[in-house]
């Protein structure tokens, strides 16, 4: 399989939302809040734009309170927790003094920095955590993306100085047939005809983990056969193994005809 990044229109909307940030009326308002089930692409997109912009991604742990946030923030900034001198008040200092060493950095390269939280769903209602990114997001006016699974919207609510930071929201929507074509043209190996990607879209129900997953058996087969002009069809996979049910995890065959 190709290692190649497909934007598809989830990506395009979580950047239209990072462009909007740009335009912004009130400087504070930099939160971006990013959910949708599993297995729709989330966190590939996110690592990419941290990877592109140098920005800092945690994920979220269950047992996350505010020492244990901080310490995972300071190791991701490369700076020892037990290695500054003082208590909370000064580790957040340092938080703060090597966040904006890397956001200054960034604009000098004209390009943009921020925080990006994974799996916020897991402390969105505790509320000592929220109050932190609050307070760094607030001092910095650094772009800071919550991602999340569904929970994380509802829990904002509790929190309205926090929602009302994140007027932009994205929520990541199954793939549409113009999207399956696309990452089937981008990472697949082997060419595919129309027929087989309607099939695609239609059992992987628009997500991300099981189109890859078709891609790889589809590339499997393709490589053992004579690939017509139109590439790998349903006729030629019939009775083969596309995929597996998230379900129930059954296995997913293409049928003789479709």
């Amino acid at each position: 399989m190709k290692n190649t990044f497909v934007e598809t229109s989830n990506t395009k909307r979580f950047l239209g939302a990072m462009h909007a940030l740009d335009d912004r009326g009130a400087i504070e308002a930099c939160m971006v809040v990013v959910d949708g089930k599993p297995g729709l692409g989330k966190t590939t997109t996110l690592s990419r734009w941290v990877a592109q912009t140098g920005s800092i991604y945690m994920r979220a742990q269950k047992g996350w309170d505010y020492s244990w946030f901080i310490k995972d923030l300071l190791t991701e900034l490369s700076v020892s927790y037990e290695g500054i001198r003082g208590g909370r008040r000064e580790r957040f200092a340092r938080v703060i003094q090597e966040l904006q060493s890397r956001a200054e950095e960034a604009a000098l390269n004209g390009t943009t920095f921020g925080l990006v939280i994974d799996e916020c769903d897991l402390v969105s209602n505790r509320s000592e955590i929220m109050e932190a990114i609050r307070g760094i997001s607030d001092i910095q006016f650094m772009p800071t993306i919550l991602v999340g699974m569904g929970r994380l919207r509802d829990n904002l609510r509790r929190f309205p100085q926090i929602e009302s930071r994140a007027p932009n929201k994205v929520e990541f929507l199954p793939a549409s047939r113009e999207d399956v074509a696309a990452l089937i043209e981008g990472r697949c190996e082997v060419a595919v005809a129309d027929d087989l990607i309607d099939f695609v879209h239609k059992v992987s129900k628009g997500f991300n983990r099981e189109i890859l997953d078709a891609i790889a058996n589809i590339e499997k087969f393709g490589r053992r056969i004579d690939l017509g002009p139109k590439g790998v069809t349903v006729a030629d996979m019939a009775g083969q193994t596309l995929m597996n049910d998230r379900t129930h995890g059954k296995p997913i065959k293409v049928p003789g005809a479709f």
